[in-house]
C-alpha cells in the first residue's frame, strides 16, 4: 500500500543503517524544562519591514553529515529560506524568528544530543522541518511540551508522541505509547490506484533487497497493489552484490507496466540502467519524495530511457510548478536566502513547515504560548500552506479508519530539449488526483 510520504525513503534509508544507540538525557532534566516559561508577550502586531522585537527561537535538527549523504538537508534549507524570507517583512507579530540548527550525523546518540543542546541549552521555543534519520529524541521532545511542526515522518514518532506533528498530519491517537493503533500504522492505495485510472496498468513489479526493512516495505506495497487488482512481480537482489541485470530480464519478460523499489538512491540508479539495456518499456518507474529533485539528470546520467519514466508522487505541490503563486514565493525566496542552487519538493516541504510555524505562532496575536500554537495546530480546518501541502489536519481517531478519500500529487521527469536540464511536469491537479481508498495495516 501506499505509505505517507516520507516512509519509503525511510525503507531505503534503513538497508543501509542498524539502529543507533537511545537517548543519554536524564527525564529529570526534561521534566524540569517543561516547568520553564514557554513565551514572551510580543507587543503587537507585525510592523512592515524587518522585524526588531524579541526574537522567536526555533530549533531545526537535521541529519547533515548521515552515512547516506546529504539527503536530509532539504527541509532545513526551505525552512532557512522561509523565516528570512519572513523576517525581512516584519516576523511574527514583530518578532523575529532565530533558527538554531543541529546536525545529529543520522544517528541516536547525536539526535538525542540534539535534543538536549537544542531544547535545555538553547531553549527553543519549537522544533521546524525536523529530518532525523533516527529520531531517538522524540519521546523527550513530547516529554519537554516542545511543539514539533512539520518534520518529516521518517520513522515512527510522529504517529507516537503528542506534541509532534508531522508534515502529512495524523489520524493517529499519539498518546506516547505504541505506534498508530497498538503499533499498527494504516496507509492508502491511492498510488496505485492513480496509475490505474490514469494509464491502465495492471502488471507491477516490487524491487527489494534481501534486507529485513527493505523486505518489509516491500511486502506493504505488494499488499496495496494486490488489493488495488493487480498483477505484482517481486524481484529481490542481494544487498551486497545486486544482480539488477536478472531483474530486468525478467520484468521485460514479464510485460511489467509499472516499477516500484524499496531500495536506495545508487540502486536506483543501476536498476535504471539494466532496465535500459534490457530494452524495458515502462508505463512509469516510479519513486519518492527523496529523489524529486533538480539533480534527477546527474542521479540517472546513464538511463536516458529510464530516466524519462521516473514518475514522483506525494502530498505536496510539485517545486517546479512555478504558475502556482505559493510555488513562485517559494522559489523567489530560496533564489534570495538559500545557500544551493540545488532544488527539491523537500526544501519546498521545509518551507511549508516553516509556513506552518509561522502562521500558528502568528495566531497568537500578542501572547504567544506553546499552548496557543497547539491549538492552532488540532484545530478542526485542514491546512494546505497556501496550496503548498494537500489539506491535512491532525486527529486522534480511537479506531483505525477503514477507507479514506485522499488525494496523490504526481509529477513526472522530461529532459529538456536539445540536451537541457529538464524538470518535472505536474500531472494534473493535486487536489483533483483524489480516491477513495482501502487503508491497510503495516508495522513500521
Amino acid at each position: 500500500m501506499s505509505r505517507p510520504a516520507g516512509a519509503a525513503l525511510a525503507a531505503a534509508v534503513l538497508v543501509l543503517l542498524a539502529a543507533a544507540c537511545g537517548s543519554r538525557v536524564p527525564e529529570s532534566e526534561f521534566a524540569a524544562r517543561r516547568a520553564l516559561p514557554e513565551g514572551v508577550p510580543t507587543g503587537g502586531a507585525a510592523p512592515s519591514g524587518e522585524a526588531r522585537g524579541e526574537p522567536v527561537r526555533v530549533g531545526v535538527i537535521a541529519s547533515e553529515t548521515s552515512p547516506v549523504g546529504d539527503a536530509f538537508g532539504g527541509p532545513q534549507a526551505g525552512a532557512q529560506a522561509y523565516f528570512a524570507a519572513l523576517n525581512a517583512r516584519g516576523g511574527v507579530a514583530g518578532r523575529p524568528v532565530e533558527v538554531v540548527t543541529c546536525d545529529d550525523g543520522g544517528s541516536g546518540l547525536g539526535n538525542s544530543d540534539c535534543v538536549r543542546e537544542l531544547v535545555l541549552k538553547e531553549k527553543v521555543f519549537a522544533l521546524v522541518a525536523t529530518t532525523s534519520l533516527n529520531y531517538a529524541g522524540a519521546a523527550q521532545v513530547s516529554e519537554a511540551g516542545v511543539p514539533d511542526i512539520g518534520g518529516q515522518p521518517i520513522g515512527a514518532a510522529y504517529e507516537t508522541y503528542p506534541h509532534l506533528y508531522g508534515i502529512y498530519g495524523s489520524r493517529a491517537p499519539r498518546t506516547g505509547g505504541a505506534a498508530g493503533w497498538d503499533g499498527d500504522l494504516y496507509g492508502g492505495t491511492e498510488v496505485y490506484r492513480y496509475f490505474k485510472r490514469e494509464h491502465g496498468a495492471r502488471t507491477a513489479a516490487v524491487v527489494s533487497y534481501n534486507q529485513a526493512a527493505s523486505a518489509s516495505y516491500a511486502r506493504s506495497m505488494t499488499g496495496g497493489l494486490r488489493a488495488e487488482g493487480y498483477d505484482v512481480v517481486t524481484e529481490q537482489v542481494d544487498f551486497s552484490l545486486p544482480n539488477f541485470d536478472a531483474v530486468a530480464a525478467d520484468l521485460r519478460a514479464r510485460g511489467v507496466d509499472l516499477v516500484f523499489d524499496a531500495v536506495d538512491t545508487a540502486g536506483n540508479a543501476k536498476l535504471c540502467r539494466a532496465l535500459d539495456e534490457a530494452g524495458v518499456e515502462l508505463t512509469a518507474k516510479v519513486t519518492n519524495v527523496q529523489n524529486w529533485n533538480s539533480t534527477v539528470r546527474e542521479d540517472f546520467a546513464d538511463a536516458g530511457r529510464c530516466r524519462n519514466s521516473l514518475w514522483a508522487t506525494g502530498s505536496s505541490r510539485n517545486y517546479e510548478d512555478a504558475g502556482h503563486p505559493a510555488v513562485r514565493a517559494f522559489r523567489e525566496g530560496m533564489d534570495r536566502y538559500a545557500e544551493t542552487d540545488t532544488r527539491s519538493q523537500w526544501q519546498l516541504e521545509g518551507w511549508a513547515a516553516a509556513m506552518w510555524f509561522a502562521d500558528a505562532a502568528q495566531s497568537c496575536g500578542a501572547e504567544l504560548t506553546r499552548a496557543c500554537v497547539e491549538d492552532f495546530m488540532a484545530r478542526a480546518e485542514p491546512y494546505d500552506a497556501d496550496g503548498l501541502l494537500l489539506p491535512t489536519r491532525f486527529e486522534r481517531l480511537r479506531e483505525p479508519p477503514g477507507t479514506r478519500r485522499t488525494c496523490v500529487s504526481a509529477a513526472r521527469w522530461r529532459d529538456g530539449a536539445n540536451g537541457g536540464a529538464g524538470g518535472w511536469v505536474s500531472q494534473g491537479e493535486m487536489t483533483e488526483n483524489c480516491f477513495t481508498v482501502p487503508q491497510l495495516p503495516y508495522r513500521p
